[in-house]
């Protein structure tokens, strides 16, 4: 089917926003994804007509929203191909997923003497949780490097593996938009038996995910980079590793029950969901997992795959030596995301003088800071692009940049 950008855009109410006489250009995907109405409509009708707390009354509405609930569940297992919907968990956001397993797996698993691996194009929320339990429980990080175009180095990969637990790793950076080869690395951990932990969080939202044909061991995204409201993410984890992990927090609906002597834990998923859960979020969430199945993984992967190389051909052709896009060229092994310097000029000065034209990238370390010295730099402008995008919002992009240039040369 042929991909109708246009009738997308129509279904996200911000992207139809002027500001002072100029539309808005929303290249900030990366970090949060903008919401459809059919998101927007199914929170709002929840709260306005149907709210009710889940799994703790007996009345029609309490049992509906349960139902919502609990649906939204089914929808995202199957969104991920995962065997069972009691294997998906869900926290807060991907980070908490990610300290879920560090602090729950980690605890249970990792002592004096033992690996984790990791590699150097990380988000912190795949770092810090594991420095943290290394400082508690005395086991070293190991980590892969990087080529000179920002893909994965394996030709050391069976040396660092000998001898690991875990190899915890992204599928996709939010750097450098390298798109790793998943299977590779989970079969290569099996190999060694490590367990496999993939941060989904940038790729999820842009192209079909099978955890049962990647074998992984736990996979960790978030709701709000793929259309979906914050305060909601998704651990999905093999129901063998999730039964023989001790609770993450206690409280609430964790438990089957509670004596003065101590506590027994609920069946998964509810083990690792203490406390009331983020009801409407969730119903947001399922919203969203139906609205990016309507149009297509695929469709959208296909899109993003154009709009990229379209997006490198134009900021390098209009400028040339001027500009230092960061990772790969190849298309096909790089998500839509743009991480750039710009002649010297400090990427916060660059966004700020965008913004005055509506273009919202953005600039920082990105949450990736080990990264970000591999690249000597300290921080990056980035444009992230996803399914509302268009060729003509790049070409603001590279108009908005040739502006910025001429103001800092004055």
């Amino acid at each position: 089917m042929s991909y109708d950008v246009q009738k997308v855009r129509d279904d996200f109410p911000v992207l139809a926003e002027v500001i002072n006489g100029k539309p808005l250009v929303y290249l900030d995907s990366a970090n949060s994804s903008q919401k459809p109405v059919a998101v927007i409509n199914a929170m709002a009708d929840f709260m306005s007509h149907e709210y009710s707390p889940t799994n703790r009354s007996a009345y029609h509405m309490a049992a509906h929203a349960t139902d919502l609930y609990e649906g939204a569940r089914t929808k995202v297992a199957k969104f991920i191909n995962a065997p069972h919907a009691h294997e998906v968990v869900f926290t807060k956001n991907a980070t908490e997923s990610l300290n879920l397993v560090a602090r729950a797996w980690g605890s249970a698993n990792l002592n004096k003497g033992d690996v984790v691996l990791l590699t150097h194009m990380e988000h912190h929320a795949n770092i810090v949780p594991w420095q943290m339990m290394a400082a508690e429980r005395g086991f070293s990080i190991r980590w892969v490097p990087l080529t000179s175009d920002g893909l994965l180095d394996l030709s050391d990969l069976d040396t660092l593996l000998t001898g690991a637990k875990a190899f915890s790793f992204t599928a996709m950076s939010n750097v450098l938009g390298t798109i790793n080869p998943v299977g590779e690395l989970v079969a290569a951990a099996h190999k060694h038996g490590a367990i496999a932990i993939v941060d989904g969080c940038q790729s999820v939202p842009h192209m079909p995910t099978d955890v049962q044909a990647w074998d992984a061991d736990f996979l960790a995204f978030s709701s709000h980079k793929m259309v979906g409201p914050t305060g909601i993410g998704m651990l999905w984890g093999r129901e063998a590793l999730l039964d023989a992990m001790p609770p993450f927090l206690g409280g609430g609906n964790m438990i089957a029950d509670v004596k003065l002597e101590g506590f027994t834990c609920a069946e998964l998923p509810a083990k690792y969901e203490a406390g009331t859960q983020p009801i409407i979020e969730a119903i947001g969430l399922g919203a969203a997992v139906d609205y990016l199945t309507g149009i297509g993984m695929q469709n959208i992967r296909q899109h993003e795959i154009e709009i990229t190389q379209y997006a490198l051909d134009s900021l390098t052709h209009r400028f040339g030596d001027d500009i230092v896009i960061h990772g790969s060229r190849d298309v096909s092994v790089r998500g839509a995301t743009l991480s750039f310097a710009y002649k010297d000029v400090h990427p916060h000065d660059v966004s700020q003088v965008l913004d005055q034209t509506n273009v919202c990238v953005r600039a920082g370390h990105h949450c990736a800071k080990p990264l970000m010295r591999l690249l000597g730099s300290n921080a990056t402008v980035r444009a992230s692009l996803y399914l509302y995008n268009t060729n003509q919002e790049v070409d603001a992009l590279c108009d908005a940049l040739s502006a910025a240039g001429d103001f800092f040369t004055l």
